[in-house]
């Protein structure tokens, strides 16, 4: 039986089958450039699209609260098993729907309502269950941010890092019950060694947020924070390049808890179809092959922030090196703002999300940033020539952006680009 993601098109709504097809369109005509997303294989599809859907299995293998689970407690098991391997965890969790959610599980399971938390502030590149005020961790848990360095004109020490100063003296202070490491836009390597130091200095548990890194640790490019973490969240469908949904690794004291905190404490039956396709993606992510992806994933994005950086643009912290680039767009065009930079760009077929940066006197609905990653685009095939072309495109498209004409010459070229580098050109349309 064919694995081809055309096998998805629903014979008997044709409404559907359009609109998927605009999809199919859309995700292999234009540049994918959000973080947070990825390419998965035609595999994970059709697991994510298979008979388990069907099933419904609360509980755990083993402990299940419906009969015929037999064969879906292997698949649990399995993919628990090939999850602890690849990050040389003690155990695992694979039922969280999200990583918000494999997040709030962590902090249910191991703290109690009012307790203090570290996490970094959401304009310094933390995620809204890091303690932003919109978001219900602020409003269950106390929660105390840390931030980045000052910027500095300094090119060899540029600042907008992770400021450890600064987290020691809060966490000091405050003498929290949590230290969260990880970030959702921060380009620089994260060092989990200085967190679990503070945290072992207060008594303080330390979780890894490892959302956006998780496949770039899985593929040896970045530290691994599992030996140093108690608990680490991730989501499986960014750089791991899996379905969508999320995990949690933890030490083996830990174990009861977190997955008590899931179920029944969070969630109530688990994606079975979900799960096997993350059971799927771990494997993939265990191959030599990905390794050689995850480099590269890097690679491109280094190239991309020195084309961008030659275009006039400034990045957040001076450079990347992981997946993403962070764009102050102010000193490229002082009036630019996110939103409009994403909106144009969108009509030019480059598809990208504003993003909060540091001191950002806009709003998180405008903003002074733009994020752009590297991740799909290098899944599709390209490397460090072809995201030099996407820097100018994303000039000559900014530039212009009041001009239509020249906006949709570009679109002509980015279909073009994308048509040599189509991630799923096996298949025939």
């Amino acid at each position: 039986m064919s694995s081809s993601p055309l096998d998805h098109w629903i014979s008997n709504d044709d409404e559907i089958t359009s609109l998927l097809k605009d999809e199919w369109k859309r995700q292999t005509t234009t540049l994918q450039l959000i973080a947070s997303e990825n390419f998965t294989s035609p595999s994970v599809m059709a697991a994510t699209g298979s008979i388990l859907t069907n099933k419904y299995s609360e509980g755990y293998p083993g402990r299940r609260f419906y009969g015929g689970n037999q064969v879906v407690d292997e698949i649990e098991d399995l993919a628990r098993r090939r999850l602890t391997a690849l990050f040389g965890a003690d155990h695992a969790n694979v039922q969280p729907h999200a990583g918000a959610s494999a997040n709030v599980a962590v902090y249910t399971g191991l703290l109690n309502p009012g307790d203090t938390i570290l996490g970094l502030r959401l304009d310094q590149g933390g995620h809204l269950t890091h303690g932003s005020p919109a978001s219900l961790t602020s409003t269950f848990w106390n929660f105390v941010s840390y931030g980045l360095t000052p910027r500095s004109d300094d090119p060899a020490n540029p600042g907008e890092i992770i400021d450890f100063d600064n987290l020691r003296e809060l966490a000091l202070k405050h003498r929290p019950k949590l230290i969260v490491g990880g970030a959702t836009a921060y380009s620089r390597q994260i060092d989990p060694a200085p967190f679990r130091e503070i945290a072992d200095e207060v008594g303080a548990l330390l979780m890894f947020d490892a959302a956006h890194i998780a496949g770039l640790i899985a593929g040896g490019s970045h530290p691994n924070p599992v030996p140093y973490a108690d608990v680490v969240t991730f989501t499986t469908h960014k750089t791991l390049r899996g379905p969508r949904g999320a995990a949690i690794l933890c030490r083996e004291e830990h174990a009861k808890k977190i997955d008590s905190a899931v179920f029944p404490g969070m969630q109530g039956g688990p994606l079975e179809h979900a799960i096997a396709a993350r059971a799927v993606a771990f494997k993939e992510a265990a191959q030599p092959s990905f390794a050689q992806y995850t480099d590269q994933i890097v690679k491109n994005s280094v190239a991309f922030g020195a084309a961008l950086e030659e275009k006039g643009f400034r990045m957040v912290s001076g450079a990347t090196e992981n997946h993403m680039v962070l764009l102050d767009l102010r000193e490229y065009d002082r009036e630019l703002t996110g939103k409009v930079a994403q909106e144009v760009l969108d009509l030019a077929g480059i598809t990208t999300n504003r993003n909060q940066i540091p001191e950002d006197p806009r709003s998180p609905f405008i903003t002074s940033g733009l994020r752009v990653g590297t991740a799909a685009q290098t899944t599709a095939g390209m490397k460090e020539a072809e995201f030099a072309q996407i820097a100018s495109f994303i000039d000559r498209v900014l530039r212009g952006r009041d001009d239509e004409a020249a906006v949709q010459a570009v679109r002509h070229e980015v279909a073009e680009l994308c048509g040599a580098f189509n991630p799923y050109a096996t298949f025939t349309k």
